[in-house]
Formats: C-alpha cells, structure tokens, sequence
C-alpha cells in the first residue's frame, strides 16, 4: 500500500474544492407558514402592518388615565370608577388582560398586584407615568419594515412572528438532495444475516441522519461493492438526483479502493484534493462532476462524522442560501489531562465536557482508531488542535465545539 504523496491544509482544501464550483442555492419553492419548520427563507418577510397592530396592555389590570394617579400611594390611594363606555373621563377605568385593546383616552395600566377593589370602586396606591405597561403600535415591528431576512433559518420563534403578521405562505429553498452511497465488499445491510468476514454498514445511516439535521434530504443509493463500473454506474444516478454526493469507503490508497477512480470516470473536473492534513478523515476526497460536488469520505465512521463536519455542513449551508454556515456553539474548558496529537496535521480531538467544582473542564475521549464509535457516543465535542501543535497540556484552556449538552 503506497501513502499519500502530499496532505493538503483543510482551508486550503476547503478553498480549493469550493474554487472548482459555482455553487448557487437551490431553487425557491413557497410552503404554508405550518410546514416552515427549519427551513431556510429564500426571500425577505416584510411587514404588512404594524405589530402591535394597536395600543395594547401590557400586562392585566385596569386602565387610567395616568395623570388621575399622580400622587397615589398605598396609604392614600386614587379612587376610580368602573366604566363600561370605550372612553375614559376624569377617574374612570376598566379592567383589561394583556394584549386587549385600550379604550380612548387611556394612558397607563395599573397592574392588578398595585390595586384593590373596595366598596365596588377601584383603589390605586401606584403613581403611573403615560405608557407605563402599554405596547404601543409597531412597537415591535413597523409597516414596511423586514422582519425576518432571507438567508434565515426558521425556528419557533421566526413562525411566531410570521404568523402574527399574518402571513400564512413563505418562500423558502428547496431541501438540498444528498445522494449517499456505501462502498465496500464486506458491508451488510442491517437485518440480514452476517456472513464470515461481514459487517453491518453503518454510515449510510449516520449520514442520513447528519443531513436530515442539517436541512437536507437524504437519498439512499444502498451499498456497492468493489468494482469501478459498478461504482461508475451508481455515481452517475447519484450525481443525476442529488445536488450533493457523499460516498463512503474506498478512498484510501490500497488496491480495493475504487471510488476515485469511479469519479474520474463520469468527468471533469473529477477528484480535485485527495488527502488532507487532518485527523481522522485524512482520505477523504473532493471532487466535482459539472457542478456537482462529491465528498468521498473514508469508511471509518467516526472519520466520515468527522469529514461530513469540516466539508459538508458549509456546503449544506451554501445550498440553502444561509448567511452563515452554522458554526457548532463553543465553549472554553479546561483539559482534564495531557494529550498527544499528530504533528503536521490538524486534529479533531473528541472530549466530555462537564461541570467540576464550578468550572467547565475537558475530558480527552482515548481512541486507538478512527473505527471506535465510542468516542462519539461518549463525547460531547471536539477541539481543533493546530497542525503546528503535538498535543495539548493538562490544564490548557480549550475551545471546545459542542455537538451534544454538557453534563452535570
């Protein structure tokens, strides 16, 4: 098995891969406002009215007219009247919940905990200055004003504006399609009985699942073994379907591994990097065919999760029209204890961060092999130690890219 003749730099293999397309966001389509869930807005939510659409309380009480409080204080109260009329004279009010409308002249809310009912007249022991615990309209948001810009991706709380605004359609990007395919004589489907020698893929599944998290749909293309016409032919239906390929398996530099070969095949500009200064994942290839961008990522599961990390998401990213890629949140902790990295290449070390005594510290999750699940399942992020770097020290303060929550 011969090596890699040259590792080339992840940014530069980012910059690289990304050079050789012209990659565009994938085309509009409109949905109803209740299908819009973490999709990605393609074009600006601009209001068509004002948000409040009027003077609204703020909070449940009794409107007044603040200047009929001025004064009050608990020992010596304002008295109001109860009015059921829609404007307020001299020491009338009305009772209101938050967000009902207010009658005219009203310019205050006394809040319930600062009143009291006595003798079928209200007591006010609070002064209130004009507006206090009134939203005014388009206090939150103008006419005309954007409310959500495109390039978005829709959370909870961006439908809830959508919909006070009442818009019940968006346009939003289509789903990216992501063909993934595994490749590899000695791959099984999951349920079917193991043969000597045989194990269950795995990565189809994983990167099924990292692409449904990421806005995309997955398109299963199953396993292919070890034959570059076979793997040939698979290429071809997937680069067809899907605006993104992903492979894994076969991209190391032993004699089954096929796959660049296979993409050469189908034509240019074909594998623009292969091997990469980064570990694990160091196989992983980059190509293009046309337009359409391949990850070939290398078998090892926990090298392909890695490769999916630093190359996919960005371009998953891209072809949403998001404004930025997503970054994982961060965290600074401390290293629990020293660990050796390889010199030369960057790494991606997997740690458990978790609470002790008050600070945030950094377990270094042991592997011998980029094979070891494990170090996945008993992560919660991973730090980006340098090329320049052959380890990091116990007590080293860390930036730490969270995947997972932090344990108690």
């Amino acid at each position: 098995m011969k090596g890699f003749q040259k590792l080339t730099p992840v940014e530069d293999a980012q910059l690289a891969f990304l050079n050789n397309l012209n990659l565009q966001p994938t085309p509009k389509t409109t949905i109803h406002t209740t299908e819009a869930l973490n999709r990605v807005l393609a074009e600006d939510i601009v209001a068509k009215t004002d948000l409040p659409r009027f003077d609204r309380a703020a909070v449940d009480g009794y409107v007044v007219r603040a200047e009929d409080t001025f004064g009050a204080t608990q020992y010596k109260p304002c008295i109001f009247q109860y009015t059921k009329e829609d404007t307020l004279t001299q020491n009338q009010t009305k009772q209101v919940w938050t967000g009902n409308s207010l009658p005219k002249n009203a310019s205050a809310v006394a809040m319930l905990e600062d009143t009291e009912t006595a003798k079928a007249k209200l007591e006010v022991w609070t002064p209130l200055t004009p507006g206090e615990n009134i939203s005014k309209r388009g206090e939150d948001i103008l006419e005309g004003q954007t409310a959500i810009q495109a390039g978005t991706r829709l959370k909870p709380h961006h439908l809830g504006l959508v919909a006070a605004l009442g818009e019940t359609q968006v346009k939003v990007h289509e789903k990216p399609k992501v063909a993934i395919i595994a490749t590899g004589n000695e791959l099984a489907e999951l349920g079917t009985r193991l043969q000597e020698n045989q194990i269950y893929d795995t990565n189809r599944l994983v990167l099924s699942g990292l692409c449904w998290e990421n806005g995309a749909e997955p398109l299963d293309l199953g396993i292919v073994k070890d034959s570059v016409n076979d793997i040939t032919e698979r290429l071809r239906v997937a680069v067809e379907k899907a605006d993104l390929t992903l492979t894994s398996g076969g991209t190391s530099v032993g004699g089954a591994d096929l796959v660049p070969d296979a993409v050469n095949n189908l034509g240019k500009p074909g594998i623009i990097i292969h091997g990469i200064a980064m570990r694990p994942a160091m196989p992983t290839a980059l190509a293009a065919i046309g337009n359409k961008p391949l990850i070939i990522l290398p078998g090892n599961p926990v090298a392909a999760i890695i490769g999916f990390e630093v190359f996919a998401r960005p371009l998953l990213a891209r072809l949403q029209g998001l404004k930025q890629a997503e970054p994982r949140p961060t965290v600074k902790a401390e290293m629990t204890r020293r660990t050796a990295t390889t010199l030369g290449r960057k790494n991606y070390l997997r740690v458990h961060v978790r609470y002790k005594n008050g600070r945030l510290c950094a377990e270094p999750i042991s592997a011998k092999g980029s094979s070891m699940f494990s170090t996945m399942t008993r992560s919660n992020g991973y730090v980006i130690v340098p090329e320049d770097r052959e380890g990091l020290e116990k007590g080293e303060i860390v930036q730490v890219h969270m995947f997972d929550t932090i344990s108690e």
